[in-house]
């Protein structure tokens, strides 16, 4: 019996120890991450520790690897890239009861460095006492941010806009710097502060040689409109001893053919000296009818080529899909291109924000008629209208080309307080993709062209083709009327005006049948706005009419879509 019990003890502790070891031997390793859906995310250039939990490894090997190369055989992995991307990393566990594994995948970004941009010129000279008002932009990332002004390396403040008072003589830098964990990135105007008398005295103009018609006004005028008590002007005509203007500026006119020197002098008193600045200039005056172009039989109601294609930054410039742009448009000629192919395939061209424009020319001139000569087609519907400026042009010096005078069209806001002529926007390009453009007025307005992440993502708005890092479009303002009907922010509306303008939903000139709004060259109206008498016309300027946004909808943009000769449509 004793013997029975001692077996049966026996037995029972072999079969205790075996199933123990049975049980050891199924225990395979297994791999716990510490993020459950095995994607993790780093940036650039910074460090990532990976370091799973695992459970059975004791006496284990770890083997991980990256497009088959053996990156490291630790428990843990210290990973980093110098450039963003997706990465697919294996990591295997082994020991001698088995072996597990798991796919990870690492996102590499791009560091959140803020950008900040400065409106306006980056080097300017002022007179001691001289305010400068200046306003930066920063672009938004998810981190927070800190931003500074400083002047000469002293810290001057912090809100976006600041004003910079010159009081006294000397060199200054002005920084705007935005900075936060990933980075911090500046901008800089360079502020030169003179003695008044120091200020150079120039008077400068866009060109020297002029051309217009018989009986017709010309207006001569410099770049910049100096407003100096102490500049006295002369202006005579070649044969004429007898001072004909006394302003910065010169309003011309021939009542006869020929060719007529013009010579300017501006003096300026600086105490007991004089400075002087003497300008000539060279007016060809022609008859009106010397270079009609009468129709043909073969004359196309449609225009025949794109001259200029210079818009204003918008949502749709550099835009790939929408916009129809593609990395080749890179200089004016392409950008001309890009129009003339849009336009010939009925496609909309946006004009971007004020003062963009677009000018066609046709294979004959279209003549006065007194009534609707020629059309512009739009893609304007009622609530949506973003009206364009039409300018005329006779080919004056007959040489092809549009180098001669425009002549806007009035319509419905001509003359209106609230309508403003000579109307100059500057835009600057941005220092950062992903950034608005910033812009200045020639009345000290300042504002920003949205970018529109949400809708669009080519890296900025400004024209690729520009080359400076600024460009300035001149026109004819009209007052925005465009308004939130929701009053939340989610549907805006862009009514119409009544008559005279490109894009518009007018009840007055809109063709529906074929979007077009139409135009009478006896609307012409000259620099000072009284009417001028054109017997035709041989080109057409569309400008962007309107500097305002709607909300969310972005900058209020004209589009158009083609020209045509009314006579022959």
């Amino acid at each position: 019996m004793k013997l029975l019990k001692k077996l049966l003890l026996l037995i029972s502790a072999v079969v205790a120890f075996t199933a123990c070891n049975i049980n050891e031997e199924f225990f395979a390793p297994k791999i716990i991450l510490d993020s459950e859906t095995g994607i993790y995310t780093v940036k650039y250039g910074r460090e990532l520790v990976i370091a799973p939990e695992y459970e059975h490894a004791e006496d284990a090997t770890f083997c991980w690897t990256m497009d088959g190369e053996v990156i490291s055989t630790s428990p843990s992995l210290s990973f980093m890239q110098e450039k963003a991307g997706e990465y697919y990393i294996t990591i295997v566990v082994t020991t001698e009861n088995g072996s597990d594994e798991e796919e990870i995948r690492v996102d590499v970004v791009d560091l959140e460095i803020p950008t900040v941009s400065i409106a306006g010129n980056k080097k300017m000279s002022v007179t001691v006492g001289a305010e400068v008002r200046l306003k930066a932009t920063v672009r938004e990332t998810s981190l927070p941010t800190k931003f500074t002004w400083t002047v000469n390396k002293v810290l001057a403040g912090n809100d976006y806009e600041y004003t910079f008072i010159a009081k006294k003589i000397g060199n200054y830098q002005v920084e705007a710097t935005a900075k936060n964990e990933d980075g911090s990135h500046s901008d800089m105007v360079e502020i030169e502060v003179l003695d008044a008398s120091d200020i150079p005295f120039t008077w400068d103009f866009e060109k020297y040689s002029y051309h217009t018609v018989v009986g017709r006004k010309l207006l001569i005028k410099p770049l910049q409109s100096h407003v100096d008590n102490n500049v006295k002007y002369e202006w005579k005509v070649e044969g004429n001893d007898v001072i004909t203007g006394e302003e910065s500026r010169f309003v011309f006119v021939a009542d006869k053919a020929g060719v007529y020197h013009v010579d300017a002098v501006a003096t300026k008193s600086n105490g007991d000296d004089n400075i002087s600045i003497t300008r000539s200039f060279v007016v060809t005056v022609y008859d009106e009818k010397e270079f009609y172009r009468p129709k043909s039989a073969s004359s196309e109601a449609k225009w025949n080529k794109v001259y200029e294609y210079t818009p204003a930054p918008g949502q749709f410039i550099n835009e790939l899909k929408t916009g129809g742009f593609d990395a080749s448009h890179i200089s004016p000629e392409a950008a001309v291109a890009y129009a003339e192919e849009r336009l010939n395939n009925d496609i909309w061209v946006s004009l971007g924000g004020f003062g963009g424009y677009v000018v066609v020319g046709f294979d004959h001139s279209i003549t006065n008629t007194r009534n609707y000569d020629f059309g512009v087609v739009g893609n304007a519907f009622d609530g949506s209208s973003e009206p364009g400026v039409v300018w005329v042009m006779q080919d004056e010096n007959g040489n092809g080309f549009p180098d001669d005078t425009w002549y806007e069209l009035a319509g419905s806001e001509t003359g209106k307080v609230e309508t403003y002529r000579d109307y100059a926007v500057t835009y600057y390009r941005p220092t950062g993709t992903g950034m608005p453009v910033q812009w200045t007025d020639n009345y000290g307005g300042s504002g920003e062209i949205d970018y529109l992440k949400q809708f669009h993502d080519q890296d900025y708005y400004y024209p690729l083709w520009i080359g400076a890092d600024s460009y300035t479009l001149t026109g004819t303002r009209l007052e925005a009327r465009n308004y939130d009907q929701s009053g939340n922010g989610t549907y805006w509306v862009n009514p119409h005006y009544d008559w005279g303008y490109v894009d518009n939903f007018s009840p007055t000139d809109f063709n529906s049948s074929d979007m077009a709004n139409l135009f009478k060259i006896s609307n012409a109206i000259d620099f000072e706005g009284n009417p001028v008498k054109l017997n035709h016309i041989d080109f057409v300027k569309v400008q962007c009419a309107l500097n305002a946004k709607s909300g969310w909808l972005g900058e209020i943009s004209t589009e158009v879509c083609g020209f045509y000769d009314y006579s022959l449509k």
